[in-house]
C-alpha cells in the first residue's frame, strides 16, 4: 500500500539537498543523477536480437525507429533506491529540468518505475523557497512533444555516428568519431585555418602626428587623405594581399617624406572641420547560455565546460536561475529586483522610467526559459555571498549579477567629436583626422561593460582626447612618425567566438555548446593554445573526407535546419517517425543517410590524408602523425646492355614535422626549409664497457632513444641477439646524453636490492605510465625518472610500506593541494599514481590526460575534472558472458498522449 509521503525526484544530489530544505516534512527528495537509462550498445544486445533490424544501432529502423533502452549497470542501485522510496509514497513529483533532456529523464523514470500513485510534473527555473512552493502548487502533465524531440536527437546522433564513424576508422584512423554538431564545429575551425593558410600579408604605411593650438593640449591624429585621396588601411586589402578599393597605398618613402616635412613646429596646420554628434550606448541584454559562455571566456578565462559546471553549482544551490536558456527576457519579478538594486547602489537617476524589455530570437516556446540571473525577489550582492561561495563561483555570480542589474539601467550618453586637420607636406595636401568620445552620463557603465572579441585589421588610430577646437584655428605640429603595418589573417576561433558563430549559424542549442567544444578537443581534432583553438592535421583529413563524401551532413545550413526540425518536433508540429524516416531513408530528391553510405564508392585513403604543398613536397597524415613526403629525382643510369641512357627513377624520403608547428605556419617556404635541412645523424656515444658493442643515440618516431649496434658478423647468424634499446628520460636529449647514462638506460631494470622479509628482488624501471618500483607483482610509483637510478633499498622499502592507493601521506604524497571541492566538501589533491597523475578529493579520482602537465592544473580545472568524472559515473564492468535479456530493458511501452 502507498504510504503518506510524497516522493520528489530531481536530477542531481546537490539540487535534492537544496529542494528538500524548502519542501520540509511530508516530502522525500531523491536524485536520479541524470539519465537512468539509454540506448544499449549493439554489442550488448541479447543474442536473439543482434541479427535483426535492431542489431546495427539498437534502434529498429524498419519498425518506426523504436529504440531499445537499458538501465546501465551503474544506475541499477539508483533505480532500486527510487523504487524502494516509491513504495512509501502516495504521490510522485517528477521535478527534473524543464527542457528536452529533463523531460526525457522524467519519461524514462515513469517507464522504469511504473508508479501506481498519482504522478505530477513539477517544473521551476530557480531554486528558491517561493519558486519551489509555486512549482509544487502548479504542476502539469508530461510534455510528450519535448520527449519526442529528445529521443529523435538521441536516435539521430546514433544513426549519424554509427554510420559515418566507421568510415573514418577505415580511411583516416582508429578511434575517430563523427557527429552532426561536432563535425560542423570541427569544420568551422579547419575552414578558419585554411583561410589563414591561404592568406597573403600586405604591407602599408601611415603617418601619425601630434598637433596643438597655442597654449593648448596636444592630440594625436592620423593621415587620412593625401591630395584628396583616402589613404589605405588594413581593411582595404583582401586575403590575397591585393587592394580591393580605390584607396591610396602609401609607400614607406612617401610616409617618411611626409613625416619629415611636417616635423616639429610646422606652422601651416589648420583645423578644416569640427563635427560633434550625440553618443548613446545601450546595455547588453541579460545572459543567455551562449552569451554567458562567451563573456566568462573573455573576462574570467573560463572554458565553456568550466562555465557550465560552475553555473550548475550556483543554480543547484539556489543562487541563480536555470543556466540553459536561449531567452534574454526577465520576469516582472526579476525586472523589479534589478531596478531596485540599481536604484539603491547607483542612484535613482540611473534607472529609466519604464522597465527595459528584452526578447530573444528563438521561437521554441517549449524551452523559452527566463534569462540567467540572480535568483529570488531581492538579488543578493556579491559582497553578501563572499563567505558562502568559492572563488570561481563568486566571480561567475558577480558577472551574472552585474549584467542583470546593468540591463535595467539607463543608456550611457555623451558626444563624439571628429576633427580634420589640413597641413601642406612635401608639396602635397595632407589631411589628418582624430576623433574622441566624451561620456557625460555613465548610466549602465557604472555597473557593467560587455567584453569584445579580437577585431581583425582594427583601426590603428584609436580614439584621442580632443581639446576645444574651432574651424579655421591654426595649429602647430609637435612631431610626426611614419609607421609600417602588415595586414593580419583572420583570427583563430576562441571558445567565445566559436560559440558565438555556432549560435549565429543555428548549430547546436544552449545545452550542447560546452559538450561540442570539449568533444572536439578530447577527440584530438583541436588543441587549445592559450585562448586560440588550433586544428590538428588529423582534423583536416576528417573534414576533407566528410566534405567529399558526406557533403550535406557537414553543410552549415543543413546542420542548422536539423536543429529547427527538432524544434518543430518539440512544438508538436512534426512527427518524429516521419522525420527520421526521411533523414535515414531519404526521398526522391534526397538519398538519405543510408543511401549516401551505401553508395560511397571507392575512397582513396592516401588522397584523403594528403595535402600537396609544392610540386615535390606533400604533407601526409599517417598512423603515427603528420610528416612531409619529399620526392627526389635520381641520377640517370646507362643501360649496360644497350648503352642507352635510362630515365632517372624518383625516390621519396620522410621528414618529421616539429610537434609545435601550427598548420598555418607550414607555408611553402617552411616546407622547403624543413626538406632542405640535413637529416639528423645518429650520434655515436662509444662502446658498451661490457659487451663492446657501439651505442648510438637516435631520434625516432616515438621520441629519442639509445640503442646498441649489433655487428654485421653477428646480425646474420641464427639466434643473434636483438639490439637493446631504451627511451631517453624527458630531461634528456640525444644531443647531450653521454655514454655512462646510455649504459644505465640500457641496463634497466635496475635491481635495487632484496626485500629482507620475502627475499624478493626489488627493481626500479621505467614503464608506459612512468617510473616505478616492482617487487613480485606489487608495484609503487616513483616520484620522478631520476629516482630510477638514485632510489636505495631503505627508500624502496619505505615506499612499499605505504598503501598502494589512497595513501594519506602528508606533504610529499600530493603534487598539488587545493581548497575543498564544492560538491564533496573535501580537499582536492593532485597525486602521481601507478597509471599516471590524477585528481582526487578522496571519493572521486579523475585521471589527468597524458601530455598535460599536472602542475599547470588550477583549482577550477581540478573541480571541473572531478565534476566530469562524477557525471560519467563508474566505468562499466566488462561482461564475461553474453547477457540475458534484462527485465529493465525496454522499447517504448507507454503510448504518449
Amino acid at each position: 500500500m502507498p504510504g503518506t509521503k510524497k516522493l520528489v525526484i530531481v536530477e542531481s544530489p546537490a539540487k535534492a539537498k537544496t529542494i528538500a530544505k524548502y519542501l520540509g516534512d511530508g516530502y522525500e527528495v531523491q536524485a536520479s543523477v541524470g539519465h537512468i537509462r539509454d540506448l544499449i550498445e549493439p554489442k550488448n544486445l541479447p543474442a536473439e536480437l543482434k541479427k535483426g533490424s535492431l542489431g546495427k544501432f539498437s534502434v529498429d529502423v524498419d519498425n518506426g525507429f523504436e529504440p531499445y533502452y537499458v538501465v546501465s549497470d551503474q544506475k541499477k542501485k539508483t533505480v532500486s533506491d527510487l523504487k524502494r522510496a516509491l513504495k512509501d509514497a502516495d504521490e510522485l513529483y517528477l521535478a527534473t529540468d524543464e527542457d528536452r533532456e529533463g523531460e526525457a529523464i522524467a519519461w524514462h523514470l515513469l517507464e522504469v518505475l511504473k508508479p501506481k500513485v498519482p504522478v505530477k510534473r513539477m517544473v521551476f527555473h530557480e531554486i528558491t523557497k517561493d519558486a519551489i512552493a509555486h512549482a509544487r502548487d502548479h504542476t502539469r502533465q508530461l510534455d510528450t512533444a519535448l520527449v519526442d524531440a529528445q529521443e529523435t536527437r538521441r536516435i539521430l546522433d546514433r544513426l549519424y555516428g554509427y554510420e559515418v564513424s566507421p568510415v573514418l576508422w577505415r580511411k583516416v584512423g582508429p578511434g575517430l568519431s563523427a557527429g552532426r554538431v561536432q563535425s560542423a564545429a570541427t569544420r568551422l575551425v579547419v575552414d578558419r585555418e585554411r583561410e589563414r593558410l591561404a592568406f597573403v600579408s600586405a604591407g602599408y604605411f601611415d603617418v601619425t602626428a601630434h598637433f596643438a593650438a597655442e597654449g593648448g593640449t596636444d592630440f594625436a591624429a592620423r593621415l587620412n587623405r593625401l591630395d584628396g585621396r583616402r589613404v589605405a588601411t588594413g581593411r582595404d586589402f583582401d586575403d590575397r594581399g591585393r587592394v580591393k578599393t580605390d584607396a591610396l597605398v602609401l609607400s614607406g618613402a612617401d610616409a617618411q617624406a611626409i613625416a619629415e616635412a611636417i616635423g616639429t613646429g610646422h606652422p601651416g596646420a589648420t583645423v578644416l572641420s569640427v563635427e560633434s554628434k550625440p553618443y548613446t550606448r545601450r546595455p547588453a541584454a541579460p545572459f543567455t547560455t551562449s552569451t554567458l559562455q562567451q563573456e566568462a571566456a573573455r573576462k574570467l578565462r573560463f572554458s565553456a565546460r568550466q562555465t557550465m559546471s560552475v553555473a550548475q553549482g550556483l543554480y543547484e544551490n539556489g543562487y541563480i536561475t536555470y543556466m540553459r536558456t536561449d531567452s534574454p527576457a526577465l520576469s516582472a519579478q526579476a525586472t523589479q529586483a534589478a531596478r531596485a538594486q540599481a536604484r539603491a547602489l547607483f542612484g535613482a537617476e540611473t534607472v529609466p522610467d519604464a522597465p527595459r524589455v528584452y526578447a530573444g530570437r528563438n521561437k521554441n516556446a517549449q524551452e523559452a526559459h527566463e534569462a540567467i540571473r540572480p535568483s529570488g525577489e531581492v538579488f543578493r550582492t556579491p559582497d553578501e555571498l563572499r563567505g558562502a561561495l568559492n572563488t570561481n563561483e563568486l566571480r561567475l555570480y558577480e558577472l551574472i549579477w552585474r549584467r542583470t542589474v546593468a540591463s535595467q539601467m539607463i543608456d550611457a550618453r555623451g558626444s563624439t567629436a571628429s576633427v580634420v586637420v589640413g597641413v601642406p607636406a612635401a608639396g602635397r595636401a595632407a589631411e589628418f583626422t582624430a576623433s574622441g568620445t566624451v561620456i557625460t552620463v555613465r548610466g549602465f557603465l557604472a555597473a557593467y561593460e560587455e567584453g569584445r572579441d579580437e577585431e581583425r585589421n582594427a583601426d590603428q588610430g584609436g580614439e584621442a582626447k580632443l581639446p576645444p577646437l574651432a574651424e579655421g584655428q591654426a595649429l602647430a605640429s609637435q612631431d610626426a612618425t611614419a609607421n609600417g603595418h602588415e595586414t593580419s589573417p583572420p583570427p583563430r576561433y576562441t571558445e567565445a567566438s566559436l560559440v558565438k558563430t555556432l549560435e549565429e549559424l543555428g548549430i547546436g542549442r544552449p545545452s550542447t555548446y560546452a559538450t561540442i567544444l570539449s568533444t572536439i578537443v578530447d577527440r584530438g581534432y583541436v588543441t587549445a593554445r592559450g585562448n586560440a583553438l588550433v586544428p590538428n592535421w588529423i582534423a583536416f583529413s576528417v573534414v576533407r573526407l566528410l566534405e567529399d563524401f558526406f557533403g550535406a551532413l557537414v553543410a552549415y545550413d543543413f546542420t542548422a535546419e536539423m536543429e529547427n526540425d527538432l524544434d518543430r518536433i518539440a512544438d508538436g508540429e512534426q512527427d518524429r517517425v516521419d522525420w527520421l524516416r526521411e533523414f535515414y531513408f531519404g526521398d526522391p530528391q534526397h538519398p538519405g543517410l543510408r543511401g549516401v553510405v551505401d553508395n560511397l564508392g571507392d575512397i582513396d585513403a592516401k588522397s584523403i590524408n594528403s595535402i600537396p604543398l609544392t610540386d615535390d613536397i606533400t604533407l601526409r597524415i599517417g598512423k603515427y602523425g603528420p610528416y612531409l613526403e619529399v620526392v627526389e629525382p635520381g641520377e640517370p643510369q646507362v643501360d649496360p646492355e644497350t648503352g642507352e641512357l635510362r630515365e632517372a627513377e624518383q625516390s621519396t624520403r620522410r621528414v618529421n614535422l616539429p610537434p609545435d608547428l601550427a598548420p598555418d605556419e607550414l607555408t611553402e617556404a617552411k616546407a622547403r626549409e624543413l626538406a632542405a635541412a640535413p637529416p639528423q645523424e645518429d650520434r655515436v656515444l662509444g662502446a658498451h664497457p661490457e659487451s663492446g658493442r657501439t651505442i648510438i643515440a637516435k631520434d625516432g618516431r616515438f621520441g629519442p632513444y639509445v640503442t646498441e649496434v649489433i655487428p654485421d658478423d653477428e646480425a646474420g647468424k641464427k639466434g643473434a641477439p636483438k639490439p637493446r634499446t631504451a627511451s631517453l628520460f624527458k630531461s634528456m636529449s640525444p644531443d647531450t646524453v653521454d655514454l655512462a647514462t646510455a649504459v644505465q638506460l640500457l641496463d634497466l631494470p635496475r635491481t635495487v636490492g632484496d626485500d629482507p622479509e620475502s627475499g624478493e628482488a626489488i627493481t626500479a624501471q621505467n614503464g608506459r605510465y612512468g617510473p616505478y618500483l616492482k617487487k613480485g607483482t606489487d608495484t609503487r610509483t616513483l616520484p620522478d625518472e631520476d629516482s630510477i637510478f638514485t632510489v636505495d633499498l631503505p627508500g624502496a622499502l619505505e615506499l612499499f610500506a605505504q598503501p598502494k592507493y589512497g595513501a594519506k601521506r602528508a606533504g610529499s604524497s600530493a603534487l598539488k593541494e587545493f581548497e575543498a571541492d564544492p560538491v564533496s566538501g573535501k580537499p582536492i589533491r593532485i597525486k602521481d599514481g601507478r597509471f599516471g597523475a590524477y585528481v582526487t578529493d578522496g571519493e572521486t579520482n579523475a585521471t589527468i590526460p597524458r601530455g598535460q602537465d599536472p602542475l599547470q592544473i588550477d583549482f577550477a580545472g581540478a573541480v571541473q575534472m572531478l565534476a566530469d568524472k562524477r557525471a560519467k559515473g563508474p566505468a562499466p564492468k566488462r561482461a564475461t558472458r553474453t547477457a540475458k535479456p534484462r527485465t529493465t530493458t525496454a522499447k517504448r511501452t507507454t503510448k504518449r498522449t
